[in-house]
């Protein structure tokens, strides 16, 4: 028997996930009861916008560990004879009464989850000075305006029926209330809501999980319904969250709320082996991407699947890329840092094509959910530099840099390929081995999606999937240190993208296989 014990793995299975076929449109989102809410747009006779924008509200109910009314993001829109797609950015923007001396470092270095100067109580991390305006909303209202065609009402209506039926109580919310409960416990309308009997809920030992209702989520909802979009920043539901806020002691104040507005940028054009990448115009991934692109232009494309060379290859450009990342731009985000984000894609029958990445950074967000709406909040502010002085340090009426990477590939003046992911750091990584794999490698995306990648997410060192062969291996250390480690739903060591293609024989949608909510939907 030898000396030292083989590492335990976590799971003893093959994960498969079934990819969507059709010759319309499709909608993949980390939850499927939100795809299938943005696929009745879709049957409805809605555009893509109006399924995005009913896949994002969808997810405030079912996924609100990710993302919801109280976040932020970024989209990429573009259609068929656009010159270049168009940025919608919504990112986080810090209160204008956020005072950087209320954030006072301990003098300790964070040990567990957030690998930097440690700030008294954390307060950038939860709580309420730890929230940027909620933009989330004023994105998908400018979305809709732009793009949609279906009555907002109509289109929030299944978020309204999912946000009553409430959230489903199966063994993943558990996994994920308790990941949060040490923190949610602080806060007394997340510990009523989440910690019942002071305890994450749990599903029946057998048979059929229940569900339960997010607060006042569902009256928030219906109020959007009939107030409409701008109610969350000038109406009734503004006057609630900052009564909620002040409440708490927080800063974001109802100017904050009423200024709120969602831009539009153009994207970023980037040829790339016949393509146009289109990539994320504002503080965002896209410039390390765009490094990565740079430095990989000449790797080995042979094949039907990467060459261990390019492998190694693709470490090595990425240690670089974001070896320049965080020295020039103050990127503040941790690598391991509990990044939870969501991502979805959709396309119509017209080839109007959507790749939008919304968050509330952190797992659970700020942790607050505020009691008179049921909005959980973001904790934005996390994303600043808690060091004064530093490029990124928290400031009023700042715009930090964040790692979302939402991608269009164009061919022939039309979107082809959309893709994105959640993930934190991991994102940018995933979302180009994924996109390589279909553009590249012509990997059917169902195959790509299945197939082993590699994760940098700073300077030095690689995390590669222990599926990968030996000789990939091998080449990989000769780039850096190798951590062999598993693709599982926890720990979360890799980011979870998803991707749409459209072709002369259709389109096909693909979600990530460890996600267990994931789904691909196709429509028409």
């Amino acid at each position: 028997m030898p000396d030292t014990p083989a590492p335990h793995l976590t799971q003893n299975w093959v994960l498969r996930k079934p990819a969507a076929r059709g010759a319309g449109g499709m909608v993949v989102s980390q939850v499927g009861s939100a795809a299938e809410a943005g696929a009745a747009m879709l049957a409805a006779g809605g555009t893509a916008a109006d399924a995005a924008v009913a896949t994002a509200f969808a997810l405030a109910a079912v996924e609100p560990w990710n993302s919801g009314l109280g976040g932020i993001g970024f989209a990429q829109v573009m259609q068929p004879g656009m010159a270049r797609a168009e940025t919608l950015d919504f990112g986080p923007v810090s209160p204008a009464g956020l005072d950087p001396s209320a954030f006072p470092l301990t003098g300790g270095m964070k040990r567990d989850l957030f690998p930097w100067p440690e700030v008294v109580g954390d307060r950038n991390v939860h709580g309420p000075l730890s929230f940027v305006i909620p933009s989330a909303v004023a994105g998908y209202a400018l979305l809709h305006e732009r793009y949609g065609r279906l009555p907002m009402r109509e289109v929030l209506a299944p978020a309204l029926a999912l946000a009553r039926r409430g959230l489903p109580q199966d063994w993943y919310t558990t996994l994920k209330v308790a990941s949060s409960a040490s923190v949610l416990r602080l806060y007394p309308e997340s510990a009523r809501v989440y910690l019942p009997n002071g305890l994450p809920p749990v599903p029946p030992y057998q048979g059929t999980p229940g569900s339960f209702v997010l607060g006042n989520l569902p009256a928030t909802l219906e109020r959007l319904q009939q107030a409409g979009l701008r109610d969350f920043y000038e109406g009734e539901i503004a006057a609630q969250i900052i009564a909620d806020v002040q409440a708490m002691g927080g800063v974001l104040s109802a100017a904050d709320l009423a200024q709120c507005r969602a831009r539009t940028l153009p994207s970023i054009a980037v040829p790339w082996r016949g393509r146009e990448l289109m990539l994320v115009n504002g503080l965002t991934a896209a410039p390390t991407l765009r490094r990565v692109l740079e430095r990989m232009a000449d790797a080995d494309w042979s094949g039907s699947e990467p060459s261990p060379a390019w492998y190694a290859g693709l470490g090595r450009a990425m240690q670089e890329a974001y070896a320049e990342r965080l020295a020039g731009l103050g990127d503040a985000e941790p690598q391991g840092a509990d990044s939870c984000t969501t991502h979805l894609t959709v396309c119509d029958k017209d080839g109007l094509t959507i790749a939008m990445t919304t968050t509330l950074l952190s797992s659970m967000g700020s942790r607050v959910m505020l009691p008179g709406t049921g909005i959980m909040m973001n904790n934005g502010v996390m994303w600043f530099d808690p060091i004064p002085g530093t490029p990124n340090a928290i400031g009023p009426g700042k715009r930090p840099l964040n790692n979302m990477c939402p991608v269009i590939a164009a061919s022939g003046g039309a979107p082809e390929i959309a893709v994105g992911a959640s993930g934190g750091r991991r994102i940018m990584a995933a979302v180009f081995q994924l996109l390589a794999f279909v553009a590249d490698f012509s990997m059917d995306p169902e195959a790509a999606a299945h197939h082993p990648r590699i994760d940098v997410s700073g300077p030095e060192g690689i995390s590669a999937d222990r599926r990968l062969p030996e000789p990939v291996l091998a080449a990989l250390r000769g780039a850096g240190p190798v951590e062999l480690v598993e693709h599982g739903v926890m720990p979360i060591n890799f980011a979870c993208p998803n991707l749409i293609r459209r072709g002369p024989k259709g389109v096909v949608g693909i979600s990530d296989a460890a996600s267990p909510w994931s789904a691909a939907v196709a429509a028409g």
